[in-house]
């Protein structure tokens, strides 16, 4: 009679976790589907053509190359993340799971949070625990924070002029500001040189991971945000005549400000801060619309079809 009653609920846990994996599924679909709605219900069709039209195709197949750049160097945040918590698995397995969690984590909002769920339901099949998972999403975290403190430290100190559009401070403070988060990021080389205890900032505590891995973080995190910059640049330098680093000061402002308003995917401020600070802005939102296609809605639809097929395909093994 044991036997029969552990056996029963072991079916009983079976169909709960097959509801829990349907239904994760339909809400992921759901939730993507709708997000890609509300990217384009604010634009008529007509206007998507024609901001796609006005950007010179060699401009835009550019552009598409330097976001694929940007979420190729996205993969190696997960792949040092699992390399500092102890794990190792395949590339094309963190590949897949970097990709699907961060092209609907983009357009989510909060990437780095919105994103733990979905890679947690990839790396826990390979062995990975919630407390894993958790660790690489931070160790993420730190390392989207050095790339923007990398990109920012070097806008301000090199393009100052954005800095004191937007706070109406002087040229050398602003200059100060952008040496002071470079140095910040030294700081951070020099503790994963020297500490070998862990950080604990009130609740929060983190262990240094070891000094090459640091380093590998400030250039994947820098290199993503290079990437993206560069994307936003392929597109608007015909109607703008910005300069790469005028786009990447911009962008890079844009991306502070959606991390202050919250705003999910920057849906909008990105758009309002690149059409602020960079010249012609009154003629850019066609080819911002043509960015957003491209960095954000392009993956988004390319990441939900990855992840559907993703689960049959455990579904099919399992």
């Amino acid at each position: 009679m044991t036997s029969v009653a552990e056996a029963s609920s072991r079916d009983k846990k079976r169909r709960w976790r097959t509801l829990l994996l349907r239904g994760f599924v339909l809400v992921g679909t759901l939730l993507a589907g709708y997000l890609i709605y509300r990217g384009l219900r604010r634009y008529d069709f007509d206007d998507l053509v024609a901001s796609v039209r006005a950007v010179p195709t060699g401009d835009l197949l550019l552009a598409v190359v330097f976001a694929a750049g940007s979420y190729l160097s996205l993969t190696a945040f997960d792949w040092l993340g699992l390399r500092y918590i102890g794990h190792r698995l395949s590339y094309p397995r963190v590949a897949l799971t970097s990709f699907v969690s961060l092209s609907l984590g983009h357009s989510i909002g909060f990437a780095g949070l919105s994103s733990g769920p979905i890679r947690y339901r990839f790396y826990s099949r390979w062995g990975l625990s919630a407390g894993e998972v958790a660790k690489l999403v931070l160790f993420c975290g730190v390392t989207v924070g050095l790339g923007l403190l990398v990109m920012g430290g070097a806008a301000l100190v090199l393009q100052p002029s954005s800095g004191q559009a937007l706070t109406g401070i002087g040229r050398l403070a602003v200059r100060l500001i952008g040496g002071g988060c470079l140095l910040a990021v030294l700081l951070y080389l020099v503790l994963a040189a020297t500490a070998r205890k862990t950080l604990r900032i009130r609740k929060i505590s983190f262990e240094m991971p070891t000094l090459p891995i640091a380093a590998a973080q400030v250039v994947a995190g820098a290199a993503d945000y290079a990437f993206v910059s560069a994307s936003l640049h392929a597109v608007v330098s015909e109607a703008s005549g910005a300069s790469y680093v005028q786009v990447a000061s911009a962008f890079v402002t844009g991306n502070v400000l959606t991390l202050v308003s919250h705003v999910p995917g920057g849906l909008g401020v990105i758009e309002g801060t690149a059409m602020y600070l960079l010249p012609h802005g009154s003629q850019l939102l066609g080819p911002l619309i043509a960015f957003r296609l491209v960095y954000f809605l392009l993956p988004l639809a390319i990441g939900l079809v990855a992840f559907v097929a993703a689960e049959f395909a455990f579904r099919r093994r399992s």
